[in-house]
């Protein structure tokens, strides 16, 4: 068992290096706490993965808050969390008040340019990893098609398509198997001792502030129940719920535009920690707008920790009994069937973003948005197939593509 000072060290190591993504941050995981220090063995460190595979909210985090919890227990588990999210928070704030300063400065918008394009292939490359993972059956083809037809012509929201998928895979998956008392039976009382008492304290430190920022009104009200929704809806990690997240904030409250949730996510991509760190730069931003840099510092913090205080609540009351977990068919099943579904979401995205950088102009119809045809970028249009051409036939590196793209695009700005 490590120390707390070597977990502080490993984890807070974790925390600054973890950039590219969950299956990047995942990697550099396994590399220190199995590879490394051998602090877990393979298959407590796949157990562990898979069991956060099953939650809402970011799975890289929440695997590092298990992993901290399973060495150190509860103390651990709230270190090696915190440590990996508060380096990509903390330059999270730095990077909103860059872009609120200089945002509107013409080089600055041509950089933004390459960097939308830079997201498009990298949203492209998730899915396309995710298709070879998730299209192995017929029902899981069918489940994506349906989600992102759902989801595109705008017939159901995305919290309804998570929820019939998962519901729909639980009902129809086979039953546990009965035989196996020792796997589905066997429960100590004291685990669900431990699971009353998380679930009591995280979920009351979660939802106090919820309850002042209800009591406050107005925007902070707002803040705090949509991230708080999103907390427990966001299976599949961020590319999925972030068309919902851009319905809601561009159209139904009205916070920021379609440009700068792009650009928003564009900015998210550069720093370490998990991608949903994005709900904090849009929640910060948008209080700039709102009132300032006082709503902004307080809009950022109150949607940071309604995005993450509830992934500990996860973990802590689910940690106690994660073999009877990954054990029911019928969760795996459910779980199955959510990730088809995610797929399904995440083409909604790319084809949405898409669409927005190549096209000046869209037209709403009863398909969902269409391209007006006579209003396309073709600069934006070279720089998506540039960087395309880099990720997917080349391989190179998320955050290279990201600083090439925008260093070409403010080249053909100047010129």
């Amino acid at each position: 068992m490590p120390t707390l000072s070597e977990l502080l060290r490993v984890f807070g190591r974790i925390g600054l290096m973890s950039f590219g993504g969950p299956a990047a941050q995942i990697g550099l995981m396994h590399q220190e706490l199995v590879n490394r220090t051998g602090w877990l063995k393979e298959k407590e460190f796949l157990g562990a993965l898979s069991f956060c595979m099953l939650l809402p909210g970011p799975e890289a985090m929440q695997l590092a808050t298990f992993c901290g919890w399973k060495l150190r227990g509860t103390l651990g588990g709230v270190l090696a969390g915190a440590l990996f999210v508060l380096p990509g928070a903390a330059l999270i704030f730095c990077l909103v008040a860059g872009y609120a300063a200089f945002g509107d400065l013409p080089l600055v918008a041509s950089a933004f340019l390459g960097v939308k394009a830079a997201v498009v292939a990298i949203i492209v490359q998730a899915l396309l990893g995710l298709s070879r993972k998730v299209l192995t059956t017929r029902s899981n083809i069918l489940v994506s098609l349906l989600s992102f037809i759902a989801l595109y012509t705008g017939l159901m929201p995305f919290p309804a398509v998570i929820v019939i998928a998962g519901v729909f895979g639980f009902v129809c998956s086979p039953s546990p198997d009965e035989s196996k008392p020792d796997v589905k039976r066997v429960q100590s009382a004291n685990a669900w001792k431990q699971t009353f008492k998380s679930t009591l304290i995280w979920g009351t430190l979660w939802l106090v502030p919820v309850s002042f920022a209800v009591l406050a009104g107005g925007f902070l009200k707002d803040v705090a129940l949509f991230f708080s929704q999103l907390a427990v809806v966001t299976f599949g990690g961020a590319y999925a719920v972030l068309a919902y997240m851009v319905q809601a904030v561009v159209h139904d409250f009205g916070w920021l535009t379609t440009d700068q949730m792009m650009d928003a996510l564009g900015l998210a991509e550069t720093t370490p920690g998990p991608l949903i760190l994005v709900t904090q730069f849009v929640a910060t931003l948008a209080g700039h707008i709102q009132g300032g840099a006082s709503l902004a510092i307080t809009a950022g913090l109150l949607a940071l920790w309604c995005t993450f205080i509830p992934c500990f609540l996860w973990i802590f009351a689910g940690a106690p009994h994660v073999s009877r977990i990954l054990a029911n068919p019928r969760l795996n099943a459910a779980l199955n069937l959510i990730s088809a579904a995610v797929l399904g979401v995440i083409a909604n995205l790319s084809l949405w973003f898409t669409i927005n950088l190549l096209f000046s102009e869209t037209s709403a119809s009863s398909f969902g948005s269409l391209p007006i045809l006579h209003t396309f970028d073709a600069i934006a249009g070279l720089l998506t197939a540039a960087a395309l051409l880099a990720m997917l036939r080349f391989r190179a590196p998320l955050l290279g593509v990201l600083a090439l793209s925008a260093m070409g695009s403010m080249a053909i700005g100047l010129l």
